[in-house]
């Protein structure tokens, strides 16, 4: 009944719950936390942050050379293995023993956080823009702290886009690839996730920024062996045309033992800038809210610390990522990101 949840977040709501409340918490127990965290990227916008991303590139391209390297331990040298090939880079991306267990891109961002502390913002929830949701508003929102947000190439981005990309993204391609859905019908899959346990349900927060990041994680993931090009054709972006990892011929190896040797290869290193974009930012691909009165407390509070903003903050980011999502863009882009002009 319990599974997913964690000792740590059922003992911290237990002393944050008044009394009245215990009740309604014990039903809630019965339904899984969502698996991610919500940011507010308006309270601390005029913040300047040093640009994390090489720092960014830095753990991940390590976390994937390690995945490729143990799964060459665990080749047999006759052929590469497409599977363990995915099971092993998981586990690394995701520093876990097993890749498909628990609450996998909520773990990520924690790590992330730890990792990109002199590059990040930690902002309280008592001092955000959500400070006066309630329990019954917005139950895990109130149970975990909010991300913390970095600067990738001019963008404010919550570190929990990081956990979407590589876990979410996951689930997509799983869905292209192993259930045959087109990248329409994943997106919106992936928006009925965010109506339910990701968003409304759980934090009463609709995040259009997370659904961005997810489609690029599918893309990334799909550019690990760049697999279904005939999908890839239908993105108007300029993503990376070669696969991360090939299965080579090691030619040495191959002479040595007098008979084939291969072996999977890092071909070439991830780079955030290839992904990240405006609309990764929800000061620019804005949120909706489960109902009014939440919209109304949330609005009410973004206009105490920034009068003048108005969603979407950078309307040619929004311009941009309209001309590069296509057809998807109304699957990853607020109505107000996506009529700019």
């Amino acid at each position: 009944m319990f599974k997913g949840y964690s000792l740590f977040i059922r003992k911290k709501a237990t002393r944050c719950l008044q009394p009245a409340k215990m009740a309604l918490f014990a039903l809630l127990l019965i339904f899984p936390v969502a698996d991610g965290a919500e940011i507010d990227s308006i309270t601390p916008r005029k913040l300047e942050l040093k640009n994390a991303v090489d720092h960014l590139n830095s753990i991940f391209n390590q976390r994937l050379a390690d995945g490729v390297e143990k799964t060459n331990e665990k080749g047999d040298g006759q052929s590469c293995n497409e599977e363990t090939l995915y099971t092993e880079l998981r586990k690394s991306i995701f520093q876990s023993f097993t890749a498909s267990w628990g609450l996998k891109g909520y773990s990520l961002d924690k790590q992330i956080r730890d990792l990109l502390r002199e590059y990040s913002y930690s902002l309280s929830l008592n001092d955000s823009i959500y400070r006066d949701l309630d329990y019954l508003q917005a139950f895990s929102l109130n149970l975990k702290e909010l991300s913390d947000l970095v600067n990738i190439n001019g963008h404010l981005v919550g570190l929990d886009k990081i956990g979407h990309f590589f876990a979410e993204g996951w689930q997509y391609f799983e869905l292209t690839r192993e259930e045959g859905y087109d990248l329409a019908r994943v997106t919106d899959w992936g928006k009925e996730q965010e109506r339910g346990k990701f968003g409304y349900s759980t934090t009463g927060i609709y995040s259009f920024a997370d659904l961005t990041a997810n489609f690029n994680g599918w893309i990334f993931w799909n550019s690990i062996l760049l697999k279904e090009t005939g999908l890839m054709k239908s993105v108007n972006a300029d993503y990376p045309t070669s696969a991360y990892v090939s299965c080579n011929l090691q030619i040495w190896e191959s002479i040595k033992q007098g008979k084939f040797v291969r072996a999977w290869h890092y071909n070439f290193g991830l780079d955030f800038s290839d992904y990240v974009d405006g609309a990764w930012d929800e000061g620019n691909n804005c949120n909706s809210y489960q109902d009014p009165v939440i919209e109304k407390k949330v609005e009410s509070r973004i206009k105490r610390v920034a009068p003048g903003y108005a969603c979407p903050l950078n309307k040619q980011a929004c311009s941009e990522a309209k001309a590069r999502y296509g057809r998807y863009a109304r699957y990853l882009l607020h109505p107000a990101c996506l009529t700019s002009r």
